[in-house]
């Protein structure tokens, strides 16, 4: 199984390639001006800030469980206790 460091220290097209082959999404959620993928790979969950007007990924992170955005994942699903 893949440790976040191992993948944080992918090159950003590795990183795509393995969200979208080993890793399982979750949910899309609009946030200003991006939609956020929502993905789980491993043990710990990333998300893909996709710039819709420009057809393009700008960021992919992992989850900050402390961000104000957590309640438009909650509002959709229910993740986790541990992620509360």
């Amino acid at each position: 199984m893949i440790s976040w460091t191992e993948f944080s220290e992918y090159s950003f097209d590795r990183k795509i390639n393995t969200l979208y082959t080993d890793g399982n999404f979750v949910m899309a959620i609009r946030y200003y001006g991006f939609k956020i993928n929502l993905y789980l790979l491993g043990s710990f969950y990333v998300e893909v800030f996709v710039n819709h007007k420009l057809a393009k990924i700008e960021k992919i992170q992992r989850l900050d469980t402390n961000h104000s955005r957590m309640k438009f994942y909650y509002d959709q699903i229910k993740l986790p206790q541990s992620l509360a």
